[in-house]
C-alpha cells in the first residue's frame, strides 16, 4: 500500500477499485433475484413460526409456572441439606480434631490416676508419652501450651512425692529393724539347731526385689522348705521396699540417680548412729541387750537386701564402710555394759546373744572377728563374777561350819564322803566303826563348789572357737584363782572373826592342807571335762600347790599366835607372886602349872598341822610367857623383889624349859649364880654366857632387890650381908658404866 502512494499509480488503482466493486454489486444483485423466492419463503415460515412460538412460550410458561411451583420444597431440601452436609463437614472436622486431643487429655486423667495411687515410675513414664508423643499432635491447642508448661512442675511433683514416701519408708524402717533384726536371730538359731556345718559357709540370699513398674514380686517358692510359711519371714515380707526402688528408678530417670543415692546413704549412716547408741540401763537385763543387737542386726539385714535388690543403691565398699564403724561402737557398747555386769546368769544370757548375733551377721557376709575377740574379754569378766558369786558361796560354807572332823557311824556314810573328796587313807579304812576323818564337813564342800565353779568356767567358753588346750589353761588359771586368791580372802576374812575359837583355827588349818592334795584331782577333773591331754601339767603344778593357802595360812598362823597368846594371858592373868617372898615354896607356881598344862594339850592338837606351823605357834607361846614373866619383874608396879621372889620364878621358868628355854633364863641364872665377873668379862662377845642379859635389865632388877633389902632391920648387923650390898652397889655402878657406854 505504501508502494502505491509513493508511485504514480493510485489513480489506476482506484479506477479498479470502483471496477471491482461494481463486479461484486452485479454478483450480489444477480444472487439476490436468484434466492428472493426463497426469502419470501422464509419470510411467510417465520410468521408461521412467530404464532407457533408464542403458542410454545405460552405453554413454556405454564410449564416454567408449574416447575417453580413444584421445585419450591425442592429448593428448600436442598438448601437444607446443603446446611446438613455443612453441619456433617462441621462434625467430621471436629471428630477429627477430638481424636487428636483425646490421647491427650485421656494420658493425662491416667497420670493424674497414677500419682494419686502413688504409682510414681509408671506416672514418670506417662508424662514422657504425654510430652513427646500426644501434645506435640494438639500444639496449635492453648491447652496444650498450659500442659507443656506445667510438665517440669509435674516432674518435680512426682519426684517430691517419691521423695516423701521414700521419707516415710526411712520412718518405717527405723521402726521394724528391731523386728526384722529379731526374725533374721530366729532364722539363725533354727539353722544352728537344724544344721551346724552349713551355718557361716552359705549366704543367705535376698528375696527378689517387686516389678517397679507393676508393684508385684516375681518369687519362685522353694521346692522344699524347712519352716512354715508364717514362720519364714525375712526383711521383704516385713516391710515393702517399694518406695526405695520406686525413688530410685524416678531420679535415675530423671538423672538425679547420684543426688538419691547420696541423700539415702546419708539418712541411713544418720539411723546407723541412732542405732548403735545403746540403752542407758542395757546392763541390767537381758531384754536392753537383745533390742540393742536386735535393731543392729535389722538395719544390716535391711542393707544386705538393698545390697542385692537396690541395683547399686548401695554397695560393698559403702556398706563395710558402716559396718566398720558400727563394728567399733559396738564392741565398746558391749565392752563398757558388761562390764557392770555382776549376775554371772545374765552373762551366760549376753555371750549367748553376741553368738548368735556374730552369727546371724556372718551369715549375711559381714566380718565379726573383734566381737569374737570381745567375747574372749567378756569371759575374764565372767571368771572374776563368778569369783565374787563363789566368794558368796564360800563365805555361807564358813558361816555354817562348826569345823568339826567328820565322824561316820557306818559304811554308808563312809562311802559317800569317799563319793564327794577323793580321800584315801588305808589305816582309817581299817578301823572299825564309827570312824573320824582327820578334816571337817568344809573339805568335801569347798572341792565340790571348786568343782561346779569348773563347770560354770567351761560353759562360757563354750562355742568360742577355743583349742582344747586354751580351754584347759583358762579353767586352771581360773581354778588356781579361785582358790587361792577368792576361798583364802574368805579364809583370812574368817581369821579375824573374834568368835573363832583356836582349835577351829587349827582345823582349819588341816582343811586347807587337804584340799591342797586334791588339787591334782582337780587337775584330773579338767583335763578330763576338757579333753587337753594330761602330760605336762601336772608336775608343773604341783609344785607351787603348797603355796596355794600361803597368804591364807599365814593369816592363820596368826590368829594362831595371837589366840593362843590370848589364852595364855588368861593364864598369866591370874599371876599371884609375893615379891617379898623369903623362901621359894619348892614347887612352880600354881598359874604356871595350869598353864603348861594347857600348852601340852594345845600341842597334842598341833599333830596334824605342818611341822612349820606347830613349831612357829609353840615357839611363839614360849616367847610370850617369858616375855609376860620378864614384865612382870621389871613392871613399874612392882617396887621390891626379893631373892626368894626370884627363886620362886626360878623354878616356875624351869617348868616352862620342858616345851622351849626361856630368853630370860640367862637374866635369872646370872641372879642365880651372881656371876658378875663373867657378865662383865665376857659383854659385847657373841659367845658370851649371857648374851640376851642387856644392862638397863639388870640394872632395874638389882635396884628392886635393893629396896627389898632395906626392909630388912638386921641384915646391916651382918658383915656378909654389908658386903652382899657393897657388891650390890659396885655391880651396879658398872651395869650404868656399861648401859652409857651403849647409848654412845
Amino acid at each position: 500500500m505504501i508502494a502505491i502512494y509513493d508511485g504514480d499509480e493510485h489513480q489506476k488503482f482506484m479506477e479498479r477499485l470502483d471496477s471491482r466493486i461494481k463486479s461484486h454489486d452485479k454478483d450480489i444483485e444477480r444472487m439476490c433475484n436468484y434466492h428472493y423466492q426463497g426469502f419470501i419463503d422464509s419470510i411467510r415460515e417465520l410468521l408461521q413460526v412467530r404464532s407457533q412460538a408464542k403458542s410454545l412460550n405460552s405453554e413454556v410458561v405454564q410449564l416454567d409456572e408449574e416447575l417453580q411451583a413444584s421445585a419450591a420444597s425442592v429448593v428448600v431440601k436442598g438448601e437444607e441439606l446443603v446446611q446438613a452436609r455443612r453441619v456433617e463437614s462441621n462434625i467430621a472436622a471436629a471428630i477429627e480434631n477430638l481424636s487428636l486431643c483425646l490421647p491427650v487429655l485421656t494420658t493425662y486423667a491416667k497420670l493424674q490416676k497414677q500419682m494419686k495411687e502413688k504409682r510414681y515410675y509408671p506416672a514418670l513414664k506417662t508424662l514422657e508419652q504425654l510430652e513427646h508423643l500426644y501434645l506435640p499432635r494438639v500444639a496449635n491447642y492453648r491447652f496444650s501450651h498450659q500442659m507443656k508448661e506445667n510438665i517440669p512442675k509435674l516432674r518435680e511433683n512426682i519426684k517430691e512425692a517419691s521423695m516423701s514416701d521414700l521419707k516415710d519408708f526411712l520412718e518405717n524402717i527405723r521402726k521394724f529393724s528391731p523386728k526384722i533384726g529379731e526374725v533374721a536371730m530366729r532364722h539363725t538359731a533354727e539353722h544352728l539347731r537344724s544344721d551346724l556345718g552349713v551355718v557361716g559357709k552359705k549366704k543367705r540370699q535376698a528375696p527378689a526385689p517387686p516389678n517397679p513398674f507393676t508393684g508385684e514380686i516375681d518369687y519362685e517358692p522353694p521346692a522344699e522348705s524347712t519352716y512354715d510359711a508364717e514362720e519364714d519371714l525375712s526383711a521383704q515380707d516385713l516391710i515393702d521396699f517399694s518406695p526405695v526402688y520406686r525413688c530410685l528408678h524416678i531420679y535415675s530417670v530423671l538423672g538425679s540417680r547420684e543426688t538419691f543415692e547420696t541423700y539415702y546413704r546419708k539418712q541411713r549412716k544418720k539411723q546407723a548412729r541412732l542405732v548403735l547408741q545403746p540403752p542407758t540401763n542395757m546392763h541390767e537385763t537381758i531384754a536392753g541387750y537383745r533390742a540393742y543387737i536386735h535393731g543392729i542386726v535389722g538395719f544390716f539385714v535391711v542393707e544386705d537386701h538393698v545390697l542385692n535388690t537396690g541395683n547399686g543403691l548401695v554397695n560393698r565398699t559403702y556398706l563395710d564402710e558402716v559396718w566398720n564403724m558400727a563394728l567399733s561402737k559396738i564392741v565398746n557398747a558391749l565392752r563398757t555394759h558388761s562390764a557392770y555386769c555382776t549376775d554371772a546368769t545374765l552373762m551366760l544370757k549376753i555371750k549367748n546373744l553376741i553368738m548368735l548375733f556374730n552369727t546371724t551377721l556372718r551369715n549375711y557376709g559381714y566380718s565379726v572377728n573383734q566381737l569374737f575377740d570381745l567375747l574372749h574379754e567378756i569371759r575374764e569378766h565372767y571368771n572374776e563374777v563368778l569369783m565374787q558369786r563363789w566368794v558368796q558361796v564360800f563365805r555361807e560354807i564358813l558361816d555354817e561350819e562348826s569345823y568339826l572332823p567328820i565322824q561316820v557311824s557306818s559304811q554308808a556314810e563312809y562311802d559317800n564322803v569317799l563319793e564327794t573328796f577323793p580321800f584315801h587313807d588305808q589305816a582309817l579304812e581299817q578301823l572299825s566303826f564309827p570312824k573320824r576323818f582327820p578334816f571337817s564337813p568344809l573339805v568335801p564342800k569347798i572341792y565340790q563348789q571348786v568343782k561346779e565353779f569348773i563347770y560354770a568356767c567351761l560353759k562360757f567358753s563354750e562355742d568360742l572357737n577355743l583349742s582344747q588346750g586354751e580351754v584347759d589353761d583358762m579353767i586352771r588359771k581360773s581354778t588356781n584363782l579361785l582358790l587361792s586368791r577368792s576361798f583364802s580372802g574368805c579364809l583370812s576374812y574368817l581369821f579375824r572373826k573374834p568368835s573363832l575359837a583356836l582349835l577351829q583355827v587349827i582345823q582349819i588349818i588341816i582343811d586347807t592342807g587337804y584340799l591342797e592334795e586334791a588339787t591334782v584331782y582337780l587337775e584330773e577333773f579338767v583335763s578330763n571335762i576338757t579333753g587337753a591331754p594330761k602330760e605336762g601339767h601336772m608336775s608343773g603344778r604341783s609344785q607351787g600347790q603348797s603355796c596355794m593357802f600361803r597368804v591364807a595360812r599365814d593369816d592363820a598362823e596368826r590368829q594362831i599366835c595371837d589366840k593362843l597368846k590370848r589364852k595364855l594371858d588368861e593364864f598369866l592373868e591370874l599371876e599371884n607372886y609375893d615379891w617379898l617372898l623369903v623362901e621359894p615354896r619348892g614347887h612352880a607356881s600354881s598359874f604356871i602349872t595350869d598353864l603348861i598344862a594347857f600348852l601340852q594339850s594345845i600341842f597334842l592338837s598341833f599333830t596334824n598341822l605342818p611341822p612349820e606351823v606347830a613349831q612357829e605357834a609353840c615357839k611363839s607361846a614360849c616367847e610370850h610367857i617369858a616375855k609376860s614373866v620378864l614384865n612382870f619383874m621389871l613392871s613399874d608396879d612392882v617396887k621390891q623383889i626379893s631373892m626368894g621372889a626370884l627363886q620362886q620364878i626360878n623354878l616356875d621358868t624351869i617348868q616352862c624349859e620342858r616345851m622351849s628355854t626361856p630368853k630370860h633364863k640367862q637374866l635369872l641364872d646370872l641372879f642365880m649364880t651372881w656371876d658378875w665377873p663373867t657378865y662383865f668379862h665376857d659383854y659385847g662377845q657373841d659367845n658370851s654366857k649371857y648374851q640376851q642379859v642387856y644392862p638397863n635389865t639388870a640394872i632395874i632388877l638389882l635396884d628392886k632387890l635393893r629396896e627389898a633389902d632395906k626392909k630388912t632391920v638386921f641384915s646391916v648387923l651382918k658383915k656378909s650381908e654389908r658386903d652382899k650390898k657393897k657388891l650390890l652397889e659396885t655391880v651396879l655402878k658398872q651395869l650404868r658404866q656399861l648401859a652409857q657406854t651403849a647409848q654412845q
